[in-house]
């Protein structure tokens, strides 16, 4: 059986007295798309930067196929690709200059799969690295960390600056990537990208997970912010059992998160006489906080 691609065990790191993350345990299986995702602030990138031993763990360990992340971190970063969630370069260099030098720390001959992705992700590699905009300065970091066909990809809030053309290429790349046995760990505090590009994911809360599920489970959860007015008095027993939580009536407007079938939704508000009513996707610290309270109880 082969190792995971990640493992973490009791993982903590803290910066003097604050937290970063805690007793973090996680497990990557090796081919997944893996979601990560939490409020900014939450613990997603101090996790990477230990990953990657740019910061070193407090206590507890973690290993990236197999190896552990502060003793083998040289054997580790030539079989990964990373890119940050803040992009930054040195000025001077063109884009082309700056992935052929890349190319050679990997020991490539050549510029690696530089002119493919470049040509996939609409990057000019012939501008100077300090005339890009950090749309542009994301797709350089996105094609460094496959030019040389990693076997892990870790990437922290990707899809930053990019435009939704661009975007749809880069989940198209990754699936491609992943169909060649690239297991790919993807941090993201848009619950919508990770949906769709990922089968498992955690949730992390103040440097803890606090779920780790399939998005299908998400969703079946299928979780909806609805907001009304009705003639009738409102509250949670007025909907099917468990299915209707932090109902709030506010100048004569009921405000509630529903989780369940839609037809359940449907003939609940059926009897309460609905005058107006308005039904869509919650903000995402609505669904965190959601899963917050329910991590709680």
């Amino acid at each position: 059986m082969s190792e995971p691609a990640i493992r973490t065990e009791k993982l903590t790191k803290f910066y003097g007295k604050h937290r970063g993350i805690e007793d973090l345990d996680l497990e990557v299986g090796q081919d997944e798309i893996f979601g990560f995702i939490g409020p900014n602030g939450a613990g997603k990138t101090t996790t990477i930067r230990t990953l990657l031993n740019l910061i070193f763990p407090t206590s507890g360990r973690a290993q990236i196929m197999g190896m552990d992340v502060v003793s083998q971190t040289k054997e580790i970063k030539r079989r990964i690709g990373y890119v940050p969630a803040e992009v930054k370069y040195y000025p001077g260099m063109s884009v082309k200059e700056l992935l052929r030098y890349s190319a050679r720390f990997y020991g490539l001959p050549d510029d690696g799969r530089a002119p493919e992705l470049s040509e996939r992700l609409g990057l000019d590699t012939t501008r100077k690295i300090d005339e890009l905009s950090s749309g542009n300065a994301k797709k350089v970091a996105l094609v460094q960390s496959m030019l040389h066909a990693p076997r892990l990809l870790i990437l922290d809030e990707p899809t930053s600056g990019l435009d939704p053309l661009v975007q749809n290429e880069l989940f198209d790349l990754l699936r491609e990537e992943n169909q060649r046995s690239v297991t790919v760990f993807f941090s993201s505090h848009v619950l919508s990208e990770v949906e769709r590009m990922c089968k498992r994911v955690a949730i992390v809360k103040e440097g803890r997970i606090i779920a780790n599920e399939d998005v299908s489970t998400l969703r079946q959860r299928n979780l909806r912010k609805v907001s009304f007015a009705a003639r009738a008095a409102v509250s949670a027993a007025s909907f099917s059992a468990g299915n209707a939580a932090d109902v709030v009536t506010q100048g004569g407007i009921t405000h509630l998160l529903y989780t369940g079938d839609s037809n359940a939704l449907v003939r609940d508000l059926a009897k309460l006489d609905v005058l107006q009513l308005s039904v869509e996707e919650p903000s995402l610290e609505e669904i965190f906080m959601h899963y917050y309270a329910e991590a709680a109880k």
